[in-house]
């Protein structure tokens, strides 16, 4: 059902403290907290006595005691001390997980550990780049990861979907470019000489008349990043070099949970106002809400789904970049399958 040997995102930086959090990834339940050093722990969330969740446990220092039982374990999962004293099984241990720290997300590596490579790990290169700022937060959907990946690679449901934010017509008129390269799909519209839209229009700082750009990349096994901007028709942007107004990019990782429910990680790295700590936080709080718009719809496509048993999606010429992106998640599928038997 979900590809292994891939990383995905777990958490964000901030979710993560001393304090044992539950989440489940791909299926498997999963238990996060810090060591005191910062460093991070991923265990399998069940004691591997009686199977209660870690995530209820006790924090002794960097260890975990079971609340159960109390059989106490080391920040690698490894027995320290056992129920009513009896002689430690060393051999009795709760699988951990590889899990690094990078972009301001916790990316975990879900598969055979021995394959765990950080230079595996998507290049979210705008969420660490000091010339640019990032934000953003966190949203427990109930849909197919795959749902909100079709959402994100077409983006002429802004025009509907996000009406008062940065919907606009010109979006549904711009002629669509896409192309596969390896494990990513690039979708690019480019939308010359159009008013902007209200968001956009309030980042620029003025009025007239621009040129907007939407470039969606699906990287594989389960992120979307969006590269978008205006700037002035004047100022003479090309779809090639875009540099010239302002310019975002929408951090979108889609973790599964489970065959119907995802951790949606969404965010934006801008290279405007970067040292406005206020307008960060509006503009986190205004990208909630369009995202909000998102899952309502999402959500509700998914009760759809199951309700109509008989009916299968349709696939239009907009639909073009999720089913690239859902082609490139198959072939992987298949091709695990295939190591696997």
């Amino acid at each position: 059902m979900f590809l292994r040997n891939q990383w995905y995102v777990a958490a964000w930086d901030y979710e993560v403290d001393r304090q044992p959090i539950a989440r489940t990834i791909c299926g498997e339940p999963i238990v996060l907290y810090r060591r005191f050093d910062r460093t991070l722990v991923a265990m399998r969330d069940a004691c591997p006595h009686r199977l209660l969740p870690l995530s209820m446990g006790l924090k002794e220092g960097d260890n975990l005691r079971c609340r159960y039982h109390g059989l106490l374990l080391d920040s690698h999962g490894t027995a320290l001390e056992m129920p009513h004293g009896e002689r430690v099984t060393k051999h009795l241990c709760a699988r951990t997980y590889p899990i690094v720290e990078r972009h301001r997300f916790a990316w975990i590596w879900i598969g055979d550990a021995e394959l765990a490579d950080p230079a595996l790990i998507p290049d979210f290169w705008p969420c660490s780049h000091p010339a640019w700022r990032f934000d953003g937060g966190y949203y427990h959907i109930k849909c197919d990861y795959r749902l909100a990946i079709d959402n994100l690679m077409d983006l002429t449901h802004e025009t509907y979907v996000h009406q008062g934010s940065i919907g606009q017509p010109e979006i549904l008129a711009a002629p669509i470019d896409t192309r596969v390269e390896d494990e990513s799909v690039f979708v690019t519209r480019w939308m010359p000489d159009i008013d902007p839209p209200p968001f956009w229009r309030d980042a620029l700082k003025r009025d007239g008349r621009v040129d907007r750009w939407q470039i969606c990349r699906f990287i594989a096994p389960s992120s979307v990043i969006i590269d978008v901007g205006v700037a002035p028709v004047e100022a003479g942007a090309t779809v090639e070099n875009h540099d010239q107004g302002v310019r975002g990019f929408v951090i979108d990782a889609l973790t599964p949970e489970s065959a119907t429910t995802s951790h949606y990680f969404w965010g934006m790295a801008r290279n405007f106002d970067i040292d406005d700590a206020g307008f960060t936080a509006r503009f986190k709080a205004q990208q909630g809400g369009v995202f909000l718009e998102d899952v309502d719809v999402l959500e509700a496509q998914q009760r759809s789904i199951e309700a109509n048993p008989d009916m299968a999606l349709r696939v239009f010429a907009i639909d073009v970049g999720g089913t690239r992106a859902r082609q490139v998640i198959d072939k992987k599928l298949k091709a695990q399958g295939a190591a696997a038997s």
